[in-house]
């Protein structure tokens, strides 16, 4: 089978496109899974070039890629066929940190801890959905507690964690601030964004006060100055910055560093939300497996409208 591999730490050029690559073989508590789709994100290029390798030890040649949907091809011991069985439609993550063989491939192990039933989309748009819909309801729901009425700002609306966050805000019932970029301003409002605020001519915390909570997908300076944004008792969430103690008392708020886990709860939780609101996921560009250096490197310069992926 085919898989995009690394063998050492690097930019695009340490990608090798492997025909040959032994599939995985089955064991207890996993399934193995015909990849249709992958999504790409962030963490994956930072994967690539060693950003993450004391977090995410690798072992050479490494498959990389984590979200993913496909058909399941075969079923481990202890998986009950009321759980999964062989074709059924899948989505989820099959990264190494998780237990997998790595998702970019054609064929790929995966915990069955780290999947759920797909959602009514179409493959690639599952694909784009495991780590962004569960960060999202992870940070929403379970860390905020967002409810109706409140106040939430949310930062790169026009990602693809941010602009599942404007949709899934709107549903509880929120009233929704982002920061996007000027070209950016349709595409959130058509979210349901109320108040949009370009990042690079407007100073948010000039335009907000009193927020119940800010969603923060960016970090450094942007996240040190949200802490303005919210009123005392407010909470930010944080992807990217462990919580300042010294701006928490200074604005009597809480701050939250997210670590997502995309566990089967939260994944099934994401599916049925998606399919019962009719949740669309935008795809910005889709990429081939033998192109898979170019769509890491597009997701990490261009900063893409929704989500990129491969699809297989």
């Amino acid at each position: 089978m085919k898989s995009a591999q690394i063998n050492k730490y690097g930019s695009s050029e340490v990608i090798e496109i492997n025909q040959n690559t032994p599939e995985p073989t089955i064991s207890p508590g996993k399934v193995v899974v015909t990849i249709k789709a992958a999504g790409v994100n962030p963490v994956d290029w930072k994967i690539r070039e060693g950003g993450m390798q004391q977090l995410i030890p690798l072992q050479f040649p490494s498959t990389l890629g984590m979200d993913f949907s496909g058909d399941i091809k075969q079923v481990g011991e202890g998986v009950s066929p009321s759980d999964f069985k062989p074709g059924d439609e899948v989505y989820g993550q099959a990264g190494v940190i998780s237990g997998g063989s790595g998702a970019f491939a054609e064929i790929a192990l995966a915990s069955v801890k780290s999947i759920a039933n797909k959602p009514k989309l179409d493959y690639p748009e599952a694909a784009g959905l495991p780590t962004v819909g569960v960060a999202t309801w992870q940070a929403l729901k379970e860390n905020i507690e967002l409810s109706k009425g409140q106040k939430i700002l949310i930062h790169g609306g026009a990602g693809g964690i941010g602009s599942m966050a404007i949709q899934l805000a709107k549903y509880l019932g929120a009233y929704v601030a982002t920061t996007v970029s000027a070209n950016d301003k349709q595409f959130v409002q058509e979210l349901g964004a109320d108040v949009v605020i370009d990042y690079r001519t407007q100073t948010f915390e000039d335009l907000l006060q009193n927020y119940d909570a800010v969603f923060d997908t960016v970090g450094g300076d942007t996240y040190r100055r949200s802490f303005k944004v919210l009123k005392k008792g407010g909470v930010i969430v944080s992807m990217l910055e462990q919580p300042n103690s010294e701006l928490m008392n200074q604005y009597g708020v809480k701050a939250i560093f997210q670590f997502t886990q995309a566990d089967r709860e939260r994944l099934t939780k994401v599916a049925q939300w998606v399919d019962e609101n009719n949740i669309r996921l935008n795809i910005e560009k889709k990429f081939s497996l033998d192109e898979t250096g170019d769509a890491l490197d597009y997701q990490r310069d261009v900063h893409p409208r929704g989500k990129v992926v491969l699809a297989m």
